[in-house]
């Protein structure tokens, strides 16, 4: 059996398939049965926009590559969106080994062009050929558009058969566009096609399903109770959208087969093997299997586990470049992982020589002082002494910027007596806990301590009460014990950088937003002295959640962006927590500006993240989730997210104090949105303790004030306006001066409502533009999709004497609201010319001589255009009429 390593051997491999143009050996009759495009599936998901994307794509003389592992449905996009052009023209040729005779691929090309049985020029090359068929092409006068579609292009491997794909890329005629579908890369150069724009390519990433997708596709079965959305979310999160796994999973389910896991499933199996290890030496195997017994691998890394094996294996790049589902991670330069899926599959049984592994990578890690990576890796190998000496060789800010999730998960492994010998691990373990939102078990450790280690760990100590105090939302304490630490001036460069994020957090809560800057400038001063990118990540991230807390969603966005170009700059390094924190909230800024598909994409692989690190921005990734199906109207998938977030944090042994107030005052915005203001009541009057305390979340500074707005909505909905006046002035004055701008617009949304409940349409119309004045400037359209059962009377009446803008219009179509022209077209009787003429006078304050006189028609013909407008509008004065038209667009 042949390894992927020795698939392109040298050219004496083909010289007999290479040897002249025996033109005629082949029977074209026999040949042409191979141009047919495969049958489409009756079972296909149907992707329009993604089938739309293949479409544009294929503009004459262009050509179009899809490149992907086994099992992502390359073949089957192309079909369904072909099938689906019927003003084109495809001839579909399925490739196989056979085809590298460079003859027999000319002779299939003659046939796929509808060219007539050419004869190779006397004494000529396969280059001449192929000159001659693609001139007699260019000649052919076609109505329709071709397109060539060459299937599974990773079977020809003859260098001759190379270039003559090439050579026809290069010198396409004008009427035809080529698609080549590979598991392998492009087999040559494509830089000047792509220059020209000629070349267009579609990978991975593109051909996996979404989420939204995948629930799609589960759609019977979950309406048949064969699968539930949680069990759907967790295919997807393994599978990462892989088409075929699901397809197979999906038919299993179907049939009534015993549910077992993904990975254990027969036919998931059967695939897996066939597609990735049967096409693997026994030494190739073995490298796929070590690199699956890591998160994420680089070649450096592999050769470091076993460097005599690893130059008979495959390391990581090489594995990536023949075709097997690993992808690169996002700015880390050449580091890979495997899919979830493949590397479940292959993590069973676990190989001899694991723990040895472990222990070299956690060596590797930490000689490049990547301790939390070193630590976990050490922990996995149970080597003890490896564990003390790296955690006295750690900091605070290493372990707050990087992925603690590993280190918490073995926590429990740890014995007791290895945290009694080193109060350094005491303290890494603390800020552990307290990352993990673990803050009694934190404070337990912080306990612990003698009077003679507390004396020599005051500062660091207090740093770390101060990080705990701002988890629990305690703003002025931890400030407190943050200059408390300062003060002692026995902290590490690293130690400060954390006390001041935890700073300029505080002071952000409290709505001093200059101080709240300073300390960030200095934390971010800190970070790059120390070198330490992962820190400086987290004060980026921290700058914007400056930003956002004044309402500059444009300046936050770019904060963002350009903190996660930075730190995809840095090759070889961890996946790091603050990278995660700044994708997380580009989301967030994403939903207050209503981009709603950009931002489900990057939730999908931050969320992904999040989770696998065990950072606590999941809670707010899923809070996202929440408020995103609460505005599309899926309240059902809304109260499923809440009840997965709860068990997470409850699975995570999470303080309640960290996520239950944000849990209940989304379900109290869902009850609200079902219309049942009991239950939303309920969820509130579980928070009365939290909103005693005044305690303002890190993760969600503005929850305070967005729960004294659900009261005023609740007020609201049953009819009390004294009480709803009384609980909105609490927001203004809860926060006087340090009103957060979201905030800010959301209380004065409310009060647009409130206003036309007591003086009328005109009061709340004023006001309502006033803040869609002030929101317009950042497209921050979040409040109104909250609010959108309560402002809807008020929109609907308003809408159409709104200024005209990108951001009116996009509240139209949040809204549902259609132009002032399809208004007019909704009324039962439309306004004729003539009355149209009569109400433009009366707006101008004309008495109906004074038309009648304009018009040249009588009193009594004016007086009945008037009556029949005030019919069609349904109103009773001109007055009314006037602001009614106006309403609908008419003046």
């Amino acid at each position: 059996m042949k390894s992927y390593n020795d698939g392109c051997a040298a050219n004496d491999e083909f010289q007999t398939v290479n040897n002249g143009l025996q033109h005629g050996e082949l029977v074209r009759d026999l040949m042409e049965q191979r141009l047919q495009m495969p049958a489409i599936p009756e079972a296909r998901l149907v992707r329009p926009e993604f089938d739309q994307h293949i479409l544009s794509a294929l503009a004459p003389k262009t050509l179009l590559f899809l490149e992907a592992p086994s099992g992502y449905g390359k073949t089957l996009s192309l079909i369904s969106s072909l099938s689906e052009a019927t003003e084109t023209n495809v001839r579909w040729v399925t490739l196989n080994a056979g085809d590298n005779a460079p003859s027999r691929l000319l002779s299939l090309l003659e046939m796929a062009l509808d060219l007539p049985d050419y004869a190779p020029p006397t004494g000529g090359t396969f280059e001449d050929h192929l000159s001659v068929l693609l001139a007699a092409r260019a000649r052919k006068v076609s109505v329709q558009k071709d397109v060539l579609v060459l299937d599974n292009l990773h079977n020809l491997t003859n260098p001759a058969v190379v270039g003559l794909l090439h050579q026809l890329t290069s010198h396409l005629p004008e009427n035809l566009s080529v698609v080549m579908a590979s598991r392998l890369p492009l087999p040559f150069e494509c830089h000047t096609l792509e220059l020209d724009g000629c070349y267009h390519s579609i990978g991975t990433e593109q051909l996996e399903l979404t989420r939204s997708e995948t629930f799609e596709f589960f759609q019977k079965a979950r309406s048949e109770s064969l699968i539930t959305s949680v069990s759907i979310d967790h295919l997807y999160n393994l599978t990462e959208g892989w088409v075929t796994p699901l397809a197979l999973y999906r038919r299993e389910l179907m049939r009534g087969d015993e549910r077992k896991p993904l990975h254990e499933t027969p036919s998931v199996e059967r695939f897996l093997k066939d597609s990735i290890l049967t096409r693997l030496s026994p030494a190739q195997a073995k490298s796929l299997r070590m690199m699956a017994e890591l998160e994420s691998c680089s070649d450096e890394l592999f050769m470091a586990l076993d460097g005599a094996f690893a130059e008979q294996g495959m390391p990581p790049s090489v594995a990536s470049e023949r075709g097997l589902p690993l992808r690169q991670v996002p700015g880390r330069g050449r580091w890979y992982r495997l899919n979830p899926l493949l590397r479940a599959w292959l993590q069973a049984p676990v190989m001899t020589g694991y723990a040895t592994r472990m222990l070299m990578a956690s060596r590797w890690f930490s000689q490049r002082e990547q301790f939390p990576e070193a630590l976990k890796h050490a922990l996995l190998a149970g080597e003890n002494d490896e564990v003390i000496r790296i955690a006295s060789e750690g900091t605070e800010a290493l372990l707050l910027g990087q992925d603690t999730a590993s280190l918490l998960t073995l926590r429990k492994s740890i014995p007791a007596r290895l945290l009694e010998r080193s109060a350094r691990l005491r303290i890494v373990y603390g800020w552990v806990h307290a990352i993990g939102g673990q803050f009694r078990q934190a404070r337990q450790l912080l306990e612990s301590f003698s009077p003679t280690d507390w004396q020599e760990q005051e500062a660091r100590i207090c740093a770390l009460k101060a990080f705990i105090l701002r988890g629990e939302g305690f703003v002025e304490p931890a400030l407190e014990m943050a200059d408390k630490a300062l003060a002692g001036g026995v902290l590490s460069t690293q130690a400060q950088l954390v006390t001041q994020i935890v700073r300029s957090s505080a002071l952000c809560a409290a709505g001093r937003f200059q101080e709240a800057r300073d300390a960030n400038r200095t934390a971010a001063k800190l970070a790059r002295e120390a070198g330490d990118s992962g820190s400086e990540a987290l004060a980026v991230y921290a700058h914007a959640r400056i930003e956002l807390g004044k309402g500059a969603l444009s300046h936050a966005e770019q904060l963002l962006r350009t903190g996660l170009d930075t730190a995809m700059q840095e090759l070889s390094r961890p996946a790091r927590i603050g990278e995660t924190r700044l994708q997380l909230n580009l989301v967030l800024v994403l939903w207050h500006k209503g981009r709603l598909k950009e931002a489900d994409r990057l939730l999908v692989s931050c969320a992904r993240h999040a989770e696998q690190t065990r950072d606590l921005g999941l809670l707010l990734a899923m809070a996202l989730r929440v408020l995103m199906c609460r505005a599309q109207g899926r309240m059902d998938d809304a109260f499923v997210w809440i009840g997965r977030a709860e068990r997470t944090m409850q699975a995570w042994q999470v303080d309640e104090s960290l996520y239950l107030p944000v849990l209940e005052a989304l379900k109290a915005s869902c009850w609200l949105a079902c219309e049942q203001p009991e239950s939303a009541a309920q969820a509130l009057e579980k928070l009365a303790p939290y909103r005693q305390d005044g305690c303002v979340p890190e993760l969600f500074p503005m929850i305070p004030g967005l729960l004294d707005c659900l009261q005023v909505r609740i007020d609201l909905v049953n009819g009390d306006l004294v009480r709803s006046r009384e609980h909105l002035s609490d927001v203004y004055r809860r926060y006087a001066e340090a009103l957060p701008w979201g905030l800010q617009l959301h209380a004065g949304l409310l009060d647009a409502v409130l206003l036309t409940e007591e003086k009328g349409l005109a009061a709340g119309r004023r006001q309502l533009e006033s803040v869609i004045r002030e929101a317009a400037r950042e497209h921050f359209i979040s409040p109104f999709a909250e609010l959108m059962h309560e402002l809807r009377p008020l929109m609907e009446k308003s809408f159409h004497g709104l200024e005209p803008c990108p951001f009116t219009k996009a509240l139209g179509e949040l809204f549902g609201i259609e132009t002032g022209k399809d208004a007019v077209e909704t009324l039962a009787e439309p306004i004729s010319d003539r009355e149209q003429g009569v109400l433009e006078l009366i707006a101008k304050g004309l008495s109906n001589q004074e038309i009648g006189d304009k018009l040249h028609i009588s009193l009594h013909t004016v007086k009945t255009h008037a009556r029949r407008i005030n019919a069609k509008l349904e109103v009773k004065s001109r007055t009314q009429a006037i602001v009614r038209a106006r309403e609908l667009g008419l003046l």
